[in-house]
C-alpha cells in the first residue's frame, strides 16, 4: 500500500459519536428503533439529513415523511445505520471519482445497487445474514475514494481510467497502481475506526474470497458477486451479469435465484 493511502487512513479523524452509538445499537440485536430513535434525536443535522432523503423520489414513499420515527420505521435499522455512516463518511473524505470515470453521485448509486441486489438475494438465503451483508455491500467500495485520490495526486488518472474501462478484475488494475485494492483500503479505514472484525474480514477479502478462513469465506464471496453485477465500470451490463452469474454458479448459489433478483433490480 502507497504510503500516501497509509497516511490517508492514519490521519482520519475519529466517526462522530452520534455513528459510534448508531453503529452499536444496530450491532445489538436486542435493541429496538426507539433505542435509535433515541440517539438519533439528539442530532438535529442526521436528523434533517434522514428526512430529506426519506422525502426524496429516490426513495418514493408515497407521502411525507414528518418525523425521525417514520423514517427509522420506513427505512429499517439496518438501512438507517448504512445511511448515518454512509453520510458521515462522505463528509470526512474528499469525494472525487474521476479516476474510475464516475461522478460521486454515480458512485453513491452503485453502492446502493450493490447493497439492494445483495439484500434482496440474501432474504431469499438466510435473514440474519442478508442483514450482516448489507451494510458491507453498501460500504465496500470506500476504499476507491482514497485510491481515487491518491491517482490523481500521482497524476495518472487518464492511464487508470483507460484500464479500469477494460478490465475485468479491477482488483487488479488497483494492485498495479496503488500496491493495494479497495478492499483492502476500506478494511483498514473501518478497522482504523474500530469496527467489528467480523464486518472488516468480510470486506478485506471480498476481491479474494479464496483465500478466506470458512467462517467468512460465504460473506466475502457474495460481496465479490455482487460487485461483480453492479461494477463500477460497468454496473448491470450483460457482460457484468454474465461473469457474476458464472462466479455464483461456481460457488455453488443457485445462480438462478440470483438471476432472478438481478432481473427485478434492472426493470426499477
Amino acid at each position: 500500500m502507497k504510503d500516501f493511502i497509509t497516511n490517508s487512513i492514519k490521519s482520519l479523524p475519529p466517526l462522530p459519536q452520534t455513528v459510534i452509538d448508531v453503529n452499536r445499537i444496530c450491532s445489538n440485536k436486542d435493541a429496538s428503533v426507539m433505542d435509535l430513535v433515541e440517539v438519533l434525536e439528539k442530532d438535529p443535522m442526521i436528523v434533517a439529513n434522514i428526512l430529506k432523503l426519506a422525502n426524496s423520489p429516490f426513495y418514493n414513499f408515497g407521502r411525507e415523511i414528518k418525523n425521525i420515527s417514520q423514517a427509522v420505521g420506513r427505512f429499517g435499522m439496518n438501512m438507517t445505520r448504512t445511511i448515518v455512516i454512509n453520510n458521515s463518511i462522505r463528509k470526512l473524505l474528499n469525494v472525487d471519482m474521476k479516476p474510475y470515470g464516475v461522478s460521486s453521485g454515480k458512485f453513491a448509486e452503485i453502492s446502493f445497487l450493490q447493497s439492494t441486489l445483495i439484500m434482496n438475494w440474501y432474504n431469499e438465503i438466510d435473514k440474519e445474514k442478508s442483514d450482516e451483508l448489507y451494510l458491507a455491500s453498501f460500504l465496500q467500495e470506500v476504499g476507491k475514494i482514497l485510491i481515487a485520490n491518491y491517482i490523481i495526486q500521482e497524476n495518472e488518472s487518464i492511464s487508470f481510467l483507460s484500464e479500469i474501462n477494460t478490465s475485468n478484475n479491477l482488483a487488479e488494475v488497483e494492485k498495479i497502481y496503488a500496491d493495494t485494492t479497495s478492499a483492502e483500503v476500506t478494511a483498514r479505514i473501518f478497522r482504523h475506526w474500530n469496527f467489528d472484525k467480523k464486518f472488516i474480514d468480510m470486506i478485506f477479502y471480498s476481491d479474494y474470497p479464496e483465500k478466506a478462513s470458512q467462517s467468512i469465506r460465504e460473506y466475502a464471496t457474495a460481496l465479490n458477486i455482487v460487485k461483480t453485477v453492479v461494477s463500477i465500470n460497468s454496473p448491470l451490463s450483460e457482460k457484468s451479469i454474465n461473469f457474476g452469474l458464472r462466479k455464483a454458479y461456481t460457488a455453488g448459489y443457485n445462480h438462478e435465484i440470483l438471476e432472478d433478483k438481478i432481473d427485478e433490480l434492472s426493470i426499477t
